[in-house]
């Protein structure tokens, strides 16, 4: 699988570059030039026209004395040095430009965020000869191919991450089946396994990049098994934003009780990193407080960097009391019957 930063790549966009800074090339470039400076700030009718000058700018290589006797593949390598110049241009101005891109991009990143801390294959129907550590061997690669995708600017680099960490799915299949003796797994497979690696990388701006993928990606580069792939990735996507507990093969209730636990444990995390800077009144993080609510929470007003390692063990010791005492209370409310939020009142109204 070819990556972004491979020698084919880099001979597509430095060959294209190439070209365009010949005298001969001056009429193409000025194209180029004014293209980029009528564009609007629309995303989706920036998409269209970048795919409408795309197709321009073929039937112009393929008439243009520089191309003369090209091959397909020369004229195809010029397109996407083409491609890759156009997008790096316009990528501030495309990339997560709107605020409801980012706003889009912040919901599935907590959302991935939360699922992170208590999703496991099992969750998912992934079969349970997949469980085994050998075959989770793989996991880091696929999730680290995945996590490059904002890394790059072009639609072409940011789209063979995808491609390179769902190959290593593909690899991690086909090496269980014909270890096992198993029928080649199907999308039915994949897609579990996917939807986990993509919980698992928490990738940056995933709503954007798959966006900045299907808007400005050439149109005749989506299709086959690059179409299979990224239509899979945004299927992940859209089933870690719909997640509910039939999803996760739990009851509805379980599943609340593990993300209400997740909150808090990621609110407990952003506390313990948080902390004022350039007070000089700061003081030793453990402070012995004379009223109930010091007692009972000796951390609230602590400083991450005044805390011990002992201090630390306790904060740790602290949120495993919370996680237990929440459990217990989810498990009670299970067999009680009794509405959530009323139990949590009774409860807090006791402290």
């Amino acid at each position: 699988m070819e990556s972004p930063s491979s020698a084919a790549s880099r001979v597509d966009f430095y060959g294209f570059l190439d070209r365009m800074r010949r005298p001969a090339a001056a009429g193409l470039f000025r194209s180029i030039k004014s293209f980029l400076a009528s564009l609007s700030l629309d995303a989706e009718e920036d998409g269209a026209r970048v795919q409408a000058f795309y197709a321009a700018m073929e039937a112009a290589f393929r008439e243009h004395p520089l191309w003369a006797n090209a091959t397909h593949q020369e004229i195809d390598h010029a397109l996407e040095g083409l491609e890759k110049y156009v997008m790096t241009k316009l990528f501030d101005r495309t990339f997560a430009a709107s605020p409801e891109d980012a706003a889009a991009d912040a919901e599935v990143s907590e959302r991935i965020g939360l699922l992170q801390r208590f999703v496991r294959p099992q969750h998912l129907d992934i079969p349970k000869v997949l469980h085994n550590e050998a075959s989770w061997l793989v996991t880091p690669l696929a999730v680290k191919e995945l996590q490059k995708i904002n890394s790059f600017k072009s639609p072409r680099d940011k789209l063979l991450c995808v491609m390179s960490c769902c190959q290593v799915i593909n690899n991690l299949l086909l090496n269980v089946s014909m270890s096992n003796d198993r029928t080649p797994s199907g999308a039915d497979e994949f897609l579990p396994i996917l939807i986990y690696i993509t919980i698992k990388a928490n990738p940056p701006h995933l709503h954007s990049n798959l966006k900045f993928v299907e808007l400005f990606r050439r149109e005749t580069k989506l299709v086959s098994e690059v179409e299979y792939y990224l239509t899979n990735l945004i299927s992940a996507k859209m089933f870690i934003l719909n997640v509910d507990g039939r999803s996760l093969s739990m009851e509805q209730n379980e599943f609340q009780m593990h993300m209400e636990t997740a909150k808090l444990g990621t609110q407990i995390c952003a506390a313990s990193l948080s902390s004022p800077q350039g007070s000089a009144t700061s003081t030793r993080g453990l402070q012995k407080q004379t009223d109930t609510e010091g007692s009972r929470f000796p951390f609230m007003d602590s400083e991450t960097e005044s805390l011990t390692a002992a201090e630390v063990k306790q904060l740790h010791g602290l949120y495993m009391q919370v996680v237990t005492r929440y459990t217990s209370l989810s498990k009670a409310l299970r067999k009680l019957s009794i509405d959530e939020d009323q139990l949590l009142a009774s409860v807090d109204a006791d402290l």
